[in-house]
């Protein structure tokens, strides 16, 4: 008999063994469901030793794990973060693997899913609930219970919708692929300081070994044209790279700078997603499809098959810091996530944080500076105003 210790996907318990079915194999890393009681609950085969020494329990009181599911293995190093972060910030683990795990991570990326859009037409009552459902929904499509968050209403009210004929079923395929980025699609007209910045962080990208650079450079200096270089490195590596942004109300500029130099959009992970995005992301980013991923702090914890480079813009922004759930800070997650792959960790900042400067004064972090503007363009005139001799009108 096959035994597999398993982190579940929850935060009221550790580790627990399973017996593996006779003709399934279950390897470190994967991902299964199992049964807890009368649920089914997902997780994860993990090490032994991990958490601290179990309960000795017999094999005749082992239950059988349910399924492993046909999805990558959780690489190692990714488990060696959920466990840093779960002592780190005092967190359960069950409840850091979840960000590793969300729901989609369990769905079949090949099966078809039924969303809702709206169909023009007016159901012939019209009560002041579907009307609101309807202007908040306007032409947008999803689930029913995304269109119903989406419309402040109950999903009896977008079923009724649906029912009516105002909205309207449509089939959406989860398994389309991404384009492919093209590192020399549209290289930029870089200056001699973004060349020689830009050449430090390919080389760091190069070498796939741990380091951390502060990109520190003034307003308008170009920051985001000299990392793009480093993921033109990773994606000329055959890796994936990893952009996190404090907002996400960055994102969708952010795509746009991406498409023009590279001639696609990345993929994008945030909370803004619908849930067959999310899906279609989730997978592609497991299997090395997704070359560059653009996202929130949660697109940090996902499981990329390869990655080659993490970069942290707007490092100094403080919305990097997760207040509910899980409480952790995703520049300092970030960092210790490109200690355990083994890979470059850029910090852009025009205004860098105290905690990172007082990191390259050490000598741990590599400060890399643009002090001027691009293009000859100047810093405004900045001057300090007493405002007890000078108060607002």
């Amino acid at each position: 008999m096959t035994r597999a210790r398993v982190l579940l996907l929850t935060a009221a318990l550790g580790p627990l063994d399973y017996r593996v079915p006779q003709g399934s194999d279950a390897p470190l890393g994967s991902v299964v469901i199992a049964p807890l009681g009368p649920r089914r609950l997902g997780g994860v085969v993990w090490e032994d030793a991990s958490f601290g020494a179990p309960e000795a329990v017999g094999d005749n009181r082992l239950r059988n794990l349910y399924e492993v599911v046909a999805v990558p293995p959780i690489a190692a190093p990714l488990r060696r973060l959920v466990e840093w972060t779960s002592d780190y910030y005092l967190a359960p683990p069950g409840s850091v693997l979840r960000m590793v795990l969300p729901g989609v991570a369990f769905a079949d990326a090949k099966r078809g899913v039924v969303e809702y859009r709206a169909t023009g037409e007016l159901p012939a009552r019209m009560t002041p609930q579907r009307t609101v459902a309807l202007e908040k929904i306007g032409d947008r499509q999803g689930m029913v219970r995304e269109l119903a968050a989406l419309a402040e209403v109950s999903e009896a009210v977008i079923r009724g919708l649906v029912n009516t004929g105002a909205l309207e079923p449509v089939t959406v395929s989860a398994d389309q692929p991404y384009q492919e980025p093209d590192s020399r699609f549209a290289p930029p007209d870089l200056s001699d300081e973004q060349t020689a910045a830009s050449a430090q962080l390919r080389d760091a990208v190069h070498a796939a070994t741990f380091e951390t650079l502060l990109l520190d450079g003034v307003t308008g200096s170009g920051k985001t044209e000299v990392y793009m270089e480093a993921i033109a490195a990773a994606i000329d590596a055959g890796k994936q790279a990893l952009v996190l942004l404090p907002e996400i109300a960055l994102t969708e500029p952010m795509l746009t700078r991406f498409a023009a130099r590279f001639g696609c959009e990345p993929v994008a992970w945030h909370s803004g997603l619908r849930s067959t995005e999310r899906r279609r992301a989730w997978h592609a980013i497991a299997s090395g499809e997704a070359r560059v991923v653009v996202g929130a702090r949660s697109a940090l914890f996902l499981p990329y098959a390869r990655l080659g480079v993490i970069v942290v813009d707007e490092a100094h922004e403080t919305s990097f810091k997760q207040e509910e759930g899980v409480h952790y800070h995703a520049r300092d997650v970030a960092v210790m996530r490109g200690h355990f792959e083994g890979l470059a960790v850029i910090l852009a900042s025009a205004t860098p944080a105290l905690e990172s400067l007082a990191q390259v004064e050490a000598g741990r972090y590599r400060h890399i500076v643009l002090p001027a503007r691009y293009g000859g363009a100047t810093m405004p005139a900045l001057a300090a105003i007493d405002m007890r001799q000078d108060p607002p009108d």
